[in-house]
């Protein structure tokens, strides 16, 4: 009895195996090499920091000279490093990354309880949001719930948004960036029963999906309101070409979140919202085999205008989710089609960086603020972050072992 328990231990161990084998050869070459250089890339960089010295910790960007431009704790982007070691430890089993990503992670505590501006959950929830899904520890949960309260206090009721900014003329600036934030909140609803982040969720989606939208559902950059009326003063930008431009990354920050507040809701409007968005996205993009954006899609100077291939990231990761919930097959087949030759083409050596070269950023050509002369051209590290997302997702549809 004991030999065929054992015989029959091996004989699934070989049919897992073979199984395990088979999907690993059946997974393109493309994407392949995609997550080994990001693997590689990330202890490339997380080796090259060991010698940063002071308060700033997280790799942003690259300077002129080709050296670091390093974000302190209260920066908006500083969540993404430590998430995309997580993101790039999800897809390998790297241990290596999963112990750095914890120690850059654990860097961000203090950021519960900050108030400083709306980013928190960037910061907050790429980093410990997937250290609680991947490798949790005790404080996690409550860290996260104390950054939502923390987020929440950014809130007027009076307004019915989440302020964005703190600096500028505006009365009550509200980008659509801030979208994406609102994921903390939905997520924090659910795990403490306390219905104040939801509903704070929802004023805020419902508002900007009235104010920040054309009728062809580009976006606003900025929307600032009146404060206590509630009013819209003004709409504008702060880095897209004009404030009638619709600039690119702010598309793919609408897109991505209407699309999540749908997983969160299931509410109709916010499903037909991003549909429309990815409708614009996909029809505007620089030809039939170019899928990476130019930073802004009015900019006067296209075809030499600068592309961003942070938009790119954060767009396929959002199909790859909206094409989930759409019923219309074509349609669906459409969103995940676009992602995939999006990922396709941010893996080739356009912009896909070599081992070792780019200080260890994974992508090369992304823009932060144009207009302001800052970050053009360059690596950022929330490209990063969404192109590994991507990656992931793409990895789970596809069933890629």
């Amino acid at each position: 009895m004991r030999i065929r328990q054992k015989m029959y231990v091996v004989v699934c161990a070989i049919s897992l195996l073979a199984v395990c084998c088979a999907s690993w050869a059946n997974t393109p070459k493309w994407f392949k090499n995609a997550v080994k250089t990001s693997n590689h890339q990330l202890l490339f960089m997380a080796d090259q920091l060991k010698d940063v010295q002071g308060k700033a910790y997280f790799p942003r960007t690259l300077k002129a000279d080709g050296s670091y431009v390093m974000a302190k704790v209260q920066d908006w982007t500083s969540g993404f490093y430590p998430g995309s070691l997580w993101l790039a430890y999800k897809l390998t089993g790297n241990e290596d990354l999963a112990k750095e990503a914890r120690k850059y992670t654990n860097l961000l505590e203090e950021i519960q309880y900050y108030t400083g501006n709306h980013d928190v959950g960037f910061m907050m929830y790429c980093s410990y949001g997937n250290a609680l899904r991947l490798k949790p520890e005790q404080k996690d949960t409550e860290i996260l719930v104390n950054t939502s309260n923390s987020l929440c206090k950014r809130f007027n009721p009076e307004v019915g948004l989440i302020r964005s900014w703190d600096f500028g003329k505006w009365s009550y600036p509200v980008i659509i960036d801030n979208m994406m934030n609102l994921e903390l909140l939905f997520w924090a609803s659910g795990q403490t029963g306390n219905s104040k982040f939801h509903d704070i969720a929802i004023a805020h989606a419902d508002k900007t999906l009235k104010n920040h939208f054309r009728e062809n559902m580009t976006s606003y950059h900025v929307v600032s309101y009146s404060v206590p009326s509630g009013d819209v003063e003004s709409k504008g930008t702060f880095q897209g070409y004009s404030d009638s431009s619709a600039w690119a990354r702010g598309q793919s920050w609408g897109l991505y979140g209407y699309t999540m507040c749908y997983r969160f809701t299931k509410n109709p409007a916010y499903l037909d919202a991003a549909c429309e968005i990815a409708h614009f996205i996909m029809e505007n993009r620089p030809s039939n085999k170019d899928y990476i954006p130019y930073w802004d899609y009015n900019t006067p100077d296209i075809p030499n205008a600068s592309r961003d291939a942070s938009a790119a990231a954060i767009t396929a990761s959002a199909l790859l989710e909206l094409g989930e919930y759409i019923k219309d097959s074509k349609l669906s087949d459409s969103c995940i089609e676009y992602a995939e030759n999006i990922l396709k083409q941010l893996s080739s050596s356009d912009y896909l960086a070599k081992k070792s070269e780019n200080k260890g950023f994974i992508l090369k050509h992304s823009v932060g603020n144009f207009p302001g002369n800052s970050e053009i051209d360059v690596p950022l590290n929330y490209a990063d972050y969404y192109y590994l997302e991507a990656l992931t997702r793409y990895k789970e549809r596809k069933k890629f072992n």
